[in-house]
């Protein structure tokens, strides 16, 4: 069996949720002087490759400690959607199904080909992997349900549209006013008229809040190999394992593929 790693890699370089404490490291012990190197270290749980929980987002849901292991691994499928996807394009479950065969229950991760624009993708661009990444149709929440898939995940740093999220709705509003942005080249794109249809105020941040009262998780900042196409569109063996975090609303993760 060989193991694909679908992690990107973690330290104070990574893009981190606007507004969340960055990823802090330094050194508090070191050979020289102590005989041992030890660090400390200091984040917010929402940057790099990791698992929300329903917590995160649900008051009584449950913790990462509480996510049943069988939920985390097992059979599932890489939807490769990489060649339809451009600055906030919008992606349906139709245009996931088009692509492979998913099961009732699978563990499904989607690859829009953004990772690339990650701190150490092959095409770096901090604002746009941030402000400008591809989001699925609000209608992929009903979607997941039906499935009865408990994982799922991306390579951008959200679930969610950015026009789904306090990026094209407020973010940086009273200073470099991002969300106009995001916003005017959304309605560029798709028509002004067809923001509200698209984006209705009924689907923000939708896929949390309508998907973890359910169980229904997701990893975020996917990466590594993950742009392999002889990962893509087929059956393989999927996994994404966090540290057993007591009481924790997320936490960092490593995302992995198996195959024979």
């Amino acid at each position: 069996m060989k193991v694909h790693d679908l992690s990107q890699p973690l330290n104070a370089d990574a893009p981190f949720w606007p507004f969340y404490p960055p990823f802090e490291v330094k050194y508090i012990k070191r050979k020289a002087e102590q005989g041992v190197n030890a660090q400390y270290i200091m984040t917010s749980n929402h940057m790099g490759t990791h698992l929300d929980a329903p917590r995160h987002f649900v008051t009584g849901g449950k913790t990462i400690d509480q996510l049943p292991l069988e939920w985390l691994y097992g059979p599932g499928v890489i939807i490769d959607i990489s060649a339809e996807m451009s600055e906030l394009e919008v992606f349906s479950p139709d245009l996931l199904e088009s692509k492979a065969d998913i099961h009732d229950g699978d563990i499904l991760f989607i690859h829009t080909g953004w990772h690339r624009h990650a701190q150490w993708g092959d095409e770096p661009d901090e604002e746009k992997y941030i402000h400008r990444h591809p989001g699925p149709h609000y209608s992929i929440c009903d979607w997941l349900l039906d499935k009865k898939i408990h994982l799922w995940g991306v390579d951008m740093i959200s679930t969610d549209h950015p026009m789904n999220l306090p990026i094209g709705r407020f973010l940086g509003k009273g200073g470099l006013e991002h969300w106009q942005k995001v916003r005017a080249q959304t309605e560029a794109k798709f028509g002004a008229d067809q923001i509200d249809v698209l984006f209705p105020d009924s689907a923000y941040q939708l896929t949390h809040n309508a998907l973890f009262p359910h169980d229904c998780v997701h990893v975020e900042n996917l990466g590594g190999v993950i742009g392999d196409p002889a990962l893509h569109n087929k059956r393989i063996v999927l996994g994404a394992f966090p540290w057993k975090f007591a009481g924790g609303e997320a936490a960092f993760c490593r995302a992995v593929a198996f195959t024979e």
